[in-house]
């Protein structure tokens, strides 16, 4: 029983090795092409050369900087975006602490219709967004890219799941000893619930990073304008040279990367510890 326990695991950890790898071959590439010339990028792609850096040039980076203002597009994204996080934490946490901990009348009902909005497609609502933003006269500004996203629905979810879990009796010894609620949160609460913090900046930074259709539609200004909607000057403006391509996207990919290793370990135990408790 124990041998053919350990002959699945290495069958488990075998797949895992060559899916892991099946999914870092475009990252490779993308990486390796931005050193290349022009015609080399896309002159071993049926061999295994394309994946190895023959010739080493920083030409294309350089040609970022001169066709593009490119800190000027990586600070905007890492402005907004950090908002963002900073923000949704604070008011998801709180929001899904109530949810958790709080009795009041609707709760549940409440609960199931934040729930329910997670399936709702962003496209669906891009339009009266718009017009909502535009009454306010916000196009073009900082707060049409950061206040509609800073509630979350997903975000609210995995916080009052990962809150479920922590042991109840902590909160109820402060309360005896006159704590307020507020005091609980941040002082009790919070200090316990660092992977779920950690993770909900984690998704949220992600998925901000890589924003590009609400981006492209709310701003039009280069001021404002995140990197992601920055980097389509290479597909519209003449010529197109994907080295340029390669080297933006490497460096826009390296900021998620960072971040993703030094945190990695607080990311599994927070989706881990996240289950699925009612």
């Amino acid at each position: 029983m124990k041998k053919n326990r350990i002959i699945a695991q290495i069958g488990l950890y075998v797949v895992l090795i060559l899916l892991a790898i099946l999914f870092l071959f475009p990252l490779v590439w993308m990486v390796v092409s931005s050193f290349k010339t022009e015609p080399e990028i896309f002159a071993d792609l049926k061999s295994f050369r394309a994946f190895v850096p023959y010739t080493f040039s920083l030409d294309n980076y350089t040609g970022v900087f001169e066709r593009i203002p490119f800190i000027r597009y990586l600070l905007t994204s890492t402005l907004y975006v950090s908002v963002i996080v900073l923000l949704g934490l604070f008011v998801n946490s709180l929001a899904a602490y109530a949810f958790a901990r709080m009795q009041f009348k609707g709760r549940d009902l409440l609960f199931s219709a934040v729930v329910a909005l997670i399936i709702i497609p962003f496209e669906s609502i891009l339009l009266p967004l718009y017009l909502i933003i535009d009454e306010f006269d916000w196009l073009n500004t900082y707060q049409a890219l950061i206040i509609p996203f800073i509630a979350n629905a997903f975000n609210i979810f995995m916080f009052r799941q990962f809150f479920l879990n922590l042991p109840k009796e902590l909160e109820e010894s402060a309360r005896m000893d006159g704590a307020s609620t507020l005091r609980i949160f941040f002082q009790i609460v919070i200090p316990l619930s660092k992977p779920v913090f950690i993770t909900v900046a984690l998704l949220t930074f992600i998925t901000h990073w890589g924003d590009f259709m609400w981006p492209l539609i709310a701003t039009t200004d280069d001021s404002v304008r995140p990197l992601q909607v920055g980097m389509q000057f290479f597909f519209h403006q003449p010529p197109v040279k994907y080295g340029h391509v390669m080297a933006a996207l490497t460096m826009a990919t390296i900021p998620l990367l960072i971040i993703f290793v030094f945190f990695q370990k607080y990311y599994v135990q927070g989706i881990a510890s996240a289950g699925m408790k009612n």
